[in-house]
Order: structure tokens, then sequence, then C-alpha cells
């Protein structure tokens, strides 16, 4: 059906107005203890981190990267000033524990929550003492029921927990809803809590006579704040409007938009679970500058700190709910909360996310088992319900799959959607839409070797809004997937029985998780780019597939691409054959290999968009030429030194935040080399501490928060967290190569 929705979202402040309400952050100086051991930490926290992956041992299994989850205790003590709280109420938000939280006060239960992706708040002013003793918060998580996540979840309190006291009126922060019935009406709803516990509605309407509208190349956001009864909560939003229909595809402001969309799981790479905002905001970043123009946040709501990067940063994002449903996926999976908890958990993700301009979709599942069962029909629409109850501006979609030639059985199943949503089944919609002429497809999961098949598809078909790869980022767990091996190598994909053991991790990702751009992500962003910046292509890159056995013979699987690199050091190779690829929108390009023509190749969608020469190898100068434009790809010699590059140099010293510090070995001009594998050992001095040191190579067995690591394809990345002190850290890195410094400054 025809769907128009304009819509004004917003973006709650992280810290709300004193007037009424405060809310500290409540993440130094916890005690944990695991397995009869205590030690300090600051949240956000999670303990398999921590951990090497280890098939022999590891509870999570493949799935979970071989980690060994189990259960944990954290302790923290704060004092309270006489009358401080008095006549206040006392609250503790969380906003994410992995997994069965429960809650203590003092040696009194005050409250628990089962699913480890939605935020919850404990009020606790019964159980503090009004005297001036020490209070005490015991909060015990329960992650041994294993395996439970198809994924890397990650144990213990991995989001930030929030103090917050309210006086006996307050404003709802979760209960503040905005909306437009036209770009230039702003409506602000939200409820007031009476001392009697009943709510008290309130508005406020904003006009804006010439709105400046949100959009992923102007992500412009406006302030406010909304005041009652003694209270003030500031609000920001964003205008904008969407339509989507399946004559005119997606529209964004009235406009045309081709969704090039990423999955993305929850973890951020070598920091695990732990959901630092830096890390959240980098992680956005580095999909924004791949390209990409959405993401899907499967299969969980994700963090309030990515959201509000999506929102400053221009991302569109749809927010999923959960994986699976009644029936199970894993023994211990949400199979087992659906029915006491889809209410609750759904109301959690909408009222805390809905204010945020990027969302654009709620998604309520993936790839249900149930999907032939006629009664999934019911249950979908339940969770819509659910949705609905909270929000009705936004359309809603699940992901929809099959794994034998049953598809048209699922009509019924997509007559509850909004938009009808596709995992590796978008060849399937010629058919759909002589059946359904109205309904409206996007691809929710793809494969990424199909990127110009499926960009082809989004550009032929306005009912077909969008490609959304499997997936931006490798991550954590589902071990193997991804994975090119070579011949005598365990071979199948990663779902074989017992897993790909040498694996923890997903290699399907266009980056990986240092943050590198794989060749695939190159060719993506080209495809989707316009095919001119001005006179010149937008995208010339040269790219090196990997001879059939430089390494081995060579064995793909299905999420895998063929190993490819931006890398002309080959030795051994010389005088054999090997392809090179050029990736350009320009009519013809020209290959050069140390100043001898190689060739010209013409290019267009009949090439899909590549020139590949197959060149004999030698050391030099490889160069492409297109429309005026040149690019370079060269031998580069052996490893003289470490280079360190920070993606900042100036940190806050608030504990919470970090710097990435990018380490490459390079020869001695400088350049980077592409196969050094160098042992390094990293220390911080000073007022910073390591948070983690790592390569993307996901066969490591090395801890992430190891100080050690060997550079995989000639690189790592060290974490460094800031203290609460302004000052300087010193960064040393030792290897067989001299030894690299850096300082990285906390301001306050």
């Amino acid at each position: 059906m025809n769907i128009k929705t304009n819509l004004v979202l917003a973006l709650l402040f992280a810290v709300l107005s004193t007037h009424a309400q405060t809310k500290s952050l409540f993440d130094s100086d916890w005690q944990f203890t695991r397995n009869g051991k205590t030690i300090n930490v600051n949240l956000p926290h999670d303990w398999d981190i921590y951990e090497a992956p280890d098939p022999t041992t590891g509870a999570t299994k493949e799935g979970g990267g071989w980690y060994p989850a189990g259960k944990g205790e954290y302790k923290k003590q704060f004092k309270v000033e006489s009358g401080e709280w008095k006549n206040k109420r006392v609250m503790l938000h969380f906003e994410g524990v992995y997994q069965k939280a429960e809650v203590f006060v003092n040696g009194q239960k005050a409250g628990q929550h089962a699913y480890g992706y939605t935020p919850f708040t404990v009020d606790i002013t019964q159980y503090l003492y009004k005297d001036k003793r020490d209070n005490e918060v015991v909060v015990k998580v329960d992650n041994s029921e294993q395996p439970n996540c198809r994924w890397y979840s990650g144990s213990g309190i991995y989001r930030h927990v929030w103090l917050v006291t309210k006086k006996q009126r307050y404003i709802d922060e979760w209960s503040v809803k905005v909306t437009t019935p036209d770009i230039h009406t702003v409506n602000i709803k939200a409820e007031v809590v009476m001392e009697d516990g009943t709510r008290k509605p309130i508005e406020k309407t904003i006009h804006v006579e010439q709105p400046r509208l949100w959009s992923p190349d102007d992500p412009y956001l406006y302030h406010t704040t909304i005041e009652a009864e003694g209270d003030v909560v500031p609000v920001t939003y964003g205008i904008r409007t969407i339509e989507y229909t399946a004559e005119k595809g997606f529209l964004l402001n009235g406009k045309p938009l081709k969704i090039n969309g990423a999955c993305l799981h929850h973890d951020d790479g070598v920091l695990g679970a732990m959901a630092f905002d830096a890390a959240e905001i980098r992680k956005v970043r580095l999909m924004k500058e791949s390209g990409f123009n959405l993401i899907r946040t499967a299969h969980n709501p994700t963090t309030r700190a990515f959201l509000d990067a999506c929102d400053s940063l221009g991302m569109l994002v749809i927010g999923e709910a959960f994986d699976g449903w009644r029936t199970a996926k894993n023994p211990y999976d949400y199979s087992t909360l659906i029915d006491s908890c889809y209410q609750e958990d759904i109301h959690a993700m909408v009222k805390r996310d809905r204010n945020h301009p990027s969302i654009i979709c709620w998604s309520i599942g993936n790839e249900v088992i149930e999907r032939k069962d006629i009664r999934v029909v019911t249950t979908a629409r339940k969770l819509k319900q659910a949705i609905l109850e909270e929000d009705n501006t936004r359309p809603v979609t699940e992901a929809l799959c099959a794994w034998d030639d049953d598809w048209e059985i699922y009509d019924p199943h997509f007559e509850v959607l909004d938009i009808g949503g596709y995992n590796y089944m978008i060849h399937k919609h010629k058919s759909d839409h002589q059946r359904d002429p109205k309904r409206v497809m996007w691809q929710t999961e793809s494969f990424p070797r199909d990127a110009f098949k499926n960009w082809k598809l989004v550009q032929e078909y306005p009912y077909i809004i969008g490609d959304i790869v499997w997936t931006g980022l490798d991550y954590l767990g589902e071990s193997g997937i991804g994975r090119n091996y070579y011949e005598g190598e365990r071979p199948g994909e990663h779902w074989r029985e017992g897993g790909q053991p040498d694996w923890h991790g997903a290699y399907c990702g266009d980056v990986d998780i240092t943050g590198y751009r794989k060749p695939i992500s190159i060719y993506r962003e080209m495809l989707w780019k316009e095919a001119y910046d001005g006179e010149f292509p937008s995208v010339l890159s040269i790219a090196v597939k990997e001879p059939d056995g430089y390494h081995g013979k060579i064995h793909q699987t299905a999420w895998s691409v063929w190993p490819t690199w931006d890398s002309w050091n080959w030795p051994g190779w010389e005088g054999k054959p090997i392809d090179v690829e050029v990736y350009t929108k320009a009519k013809e390009v020209k290959l050069y290999l140390n100043d001898q023509l190689i060739g010209t190749k013409a290019v267009s969608e009949d090439t899909e968009y590549k020139a590949v020469f197959t060149v004999p190898y030698e050391p030099g100068v490889l160069r492409a030429e297109a429309s005026g434009r040149g690019t370079l790809l060269w031998t580069k010699g052996e490893p003289a030194r470490l280079r360190l590059t920070p993606d900042r140099r100036v940190i806050t010293a608030d504990g919470q935040d970090l710097s990435f510090i990018t380490v490459e070995v390079v020869d001695k001009y400088g350049w980077p080399c592409p196969d050094a594998a160098i042992p390094c050992e990293a220390s911080v001095k000073g007022e910073g501490s390591l948070l983690a040191f790592a390569s993307a190579d996901l066969k490591d067995r090395e801890p992430y928060t190891s100080s050690k690591v060997t550079t995989w394809k000639g690189r790592a990345l060290l974490v460094v967290r800031s203290t609460e002190k302004k000052g300087k850290a010193q960064i040393r890195i030792k290897s067989t190569l001299p030894t690299a410094t850096i300082t990285i400054k906390s301001k306050l």
C-alpha cells in the first residue's frame, strides 16, 4: 500500500536539566567479582574480552566466538550527604547489561531485567539508608546459560549506568515524543509524573517558518526545551519527511534516495561489547566514510551513543528488536523470554529511540525459524502492535528468508509489514511484484560479492528501495563466516558441525576491526557514488587479486570475496600472471607497469565498472589512468619502522574518552608494508591506560586487551583510555624495529 509519513524526530541530551532532576554517570569505582577473584573496574566493562578465545572451553561456542561467559557480580559503594536526597526519588538507569541482571541495594532486591540489549531503570528510593551510612549497590549478571546468542554478546555491565535523582514532580524523559503534521509544525508531547504517581500530559508546539531539513548530506539539528511544574528537559530534533511507495521508491524530504546499507552487530571489534561513546561514534564514522547511508542494527537495539552519532553525522537507521521469536535458534535465546518480555523490551527500545531523526524504520525480527507455521503471522502482528503503541510515525519491517523452495507461502507474513525485508532473496522480486504490485522491498541482507548485481537491481526497480550488505564491519562471533581457506585447512562453511575452531570472528565486513577498508569497500562506494566529481571520476582505485596457489589453493565460502589486496608485493611470483582490478566509472582505463603500457580497457555496466588486466608480475609501480586522473600502487620495501597515527591527539579527561591509534609497519620511505608480521608490545604511562591492542587477524588467540600483538597485513590498532586527570599519556611500542612513541593529551 502507499504510505506517506511526515516525521520530525527528537534526540534527548544525555544530561538532564538540574532543575527538577539530575542525571550523572555512575560508571566509576566498581568492584567486579568472578570465579572468586575481585578487581576494581570502571564501566563499561565486558569480562569476556579480557580472555582469549578458546574452542576447547569457550561456552559461547562458535557463534559467540569461543568465549567463557558465566556469572559475575558488580558492587559499588556511594555516599549521600545529609538531606541531599530528602523528598526525592532516586533511580539507577542501565543502558545495557548482558544479561539476566538482578539489582540489589543495601542487601534488598530492587529490580531485575532479562534481555541484554534493552535499557532499564530501577527505582532504589525505598532501599536507601536515610542516615549517613554508605549505600551499596550490587548487580548480579548471569550469562551462564549458553549458547544464547548467534554472535558475540560479551558479558557484564557493558553499557553506561546513570544515577538519576528526581523531585516529586518531574517530566518523564522517556515520555517525550516529537512529531509533525507538516514540516513547519513541531509538536512535542510529554508527561509530568505527579506526587501521587498520576501523570499529567503536557504539550508544546513550535512553528518553523523556513525549516532546514535533516538528511545524510545535511544532518541539521534544532534545540529547544519542554517545561512544566518547575522542570525543564532539553530536546534536540531534526526535521525531515519520508515516503516509500512501489511506484516512486524511497523519498527523503521529497527527493529520491537509493539506500546503500550495512548490517552491523553491536560489538566494537577490539573492545568487545564495551560501548564507549567514542567507539560508537567511530563505528558510525567508519561506515559514513565508506559510502553507506543506512545501518541496520542487526539484530538488536543499539546504544544511545550510536544513535546520537547517526543523528549528528547523517546516517539512516533501521532499529531492530530481536533475532528470533518463539522457536529457538540457540537453546537459551530470546525464545525463552519472548512471551514474558517482548512488550517491555519493544517499548524500551521505541520510547528511547523514537526521537532520533536517523531512525527511519523499525524491524521486529530476523529469519525466524517458525516462518512456515501460520501462527507466526499472529506473532508478527503482536510485535508490530507493541511498536505502534509507542510510535506510529515509522514503517515496520522484518527480515524474511527461505532455505528451500518455499517462498510464496510467506505472503500473509509480508502483509503485516510496511516494507518487506528480503535476506538473500531479492531474486524473487519480479514474481513477488506481480502478485503484489504495491509491496515495497529492500534486501535486508546480501552477500558481499553480489555488490554490483544488487546495486543494479536498486537502480532499475523503484519498488526495491535499497540493498543492505552483510556486513559493514568485521565482528566477533559467527566464527569463520566470510573466510577464504586454503587446501588442507578445515573445509566448509562456518556453520559446519564443530564450527571453525581456528576462527573467533567474522571476516565478511567491508571494513576490518582495525578500521582498514578492504578493496570491496572501495568498489561498493564507487558503485553508489555519482559517476564524476566535477570532471574526474569520483573513485579510481587499484586492487590485486591474490594468485591462486600463492599461499595455497584458494577456496571460497558463501559470504567471502576473493582475497584481494591493495598490494603489489608478491615476491616469488615474478613472471607469473596476476589479475589487477581497476574500479572506476570512467569510460576507459589505461594500466601501466613501470611506465610500460599494459593495456587499455573500456569500462561500463557490462564490465561491472571494473577493468581487469592480467599482468606478469614484476616489482615496481602500477599506474592506472582514467579521464585525466591517475592512481598508483607500488612495491614497498622492507620493514624499517612503526608509524603511529591517532584518530585524535587530544581527548577528554573524563575516564571515558578514547584515542584509536593505527599502528603501521612502514619501509624506509614511509610506505606501509602490506605483509609485515612484526611482534609488538605496547606500554602506556601517565594520564591514560591501555584498553586494547590487536590486529584484524581473526585467528589470533592473544586477548584483545593484551599489551602484545603481532601485526597482520602490516597493521594493528591500539586503544588508549583517558583517566579523570588532565595531562599526557606516553605510548611506547617495542618491537624488532626501532621503538615507536607518541603522546596523547587529556584535557578537562
